[in-house]
């Protein structure tokens, strides 16, 4: 079992609690970071790892400090074990289809079905942060 990266942007705290209840699921052998404090030398001492943003705009990664970090990190990902999650408020997480199809044209491996959750994660948004946080564990 190695050790996971969770690299989240959060704006109302949505995907930040995600990140949290991912990092829960992991049974605590997971470093979370925000965009400013992750970089791609980072990722290759990490087995698996996680990113989660939530839906801006017209269904978009946040443009100002996640998408620049992802942008520059993607091409060491390639061969990684990776999950995404985020927090949606309108739309139909068109956000987060868009987003696996780059990461597994980049050679990424997802972990599973990437997690999003209307508004604050409970319930079965809740269980799937730490099922995934789970299956990055037993990368």
């Amino acid at each position: 079992m190695g050790k996971i990266a969770i690299v989240y942007w959060s704006g109302t705290g949505n995907t930040e609690a995600m990140a949290n209840l991912v990092a829960e699921g992991a049974g605590g052998s997971a470093d979370l970071f925000t965009p400013d404090q992750f970089s791609p030398d980072q990722a290759a001492g990490y087995a698996a790892l996680a990113f989660g943003c939530p839906s801006m705009g017209a269904e978009q990664l946040e443009e100002a400090e996640f998408e620049p970090m992802f942008e520059s990190v993607k091409p060491s990902l390639g061969g990684k074990t990776i999950g995404l999650f985020g927090s949606y408020g309108w739309g139909d997480g068109e956000w987060m289809r868009t987003w696996a199809a780059d990461c597994e044209d980049a050679g990424c491996s997802l972990v599973g079905e990437p997690v999003i959750a209307c508004g604050a994660p409970e319930g079965d948004a809740a269980d799937a942060c730490r099922e995934l946080g789970k299956a990055l564990a037993a990368v």
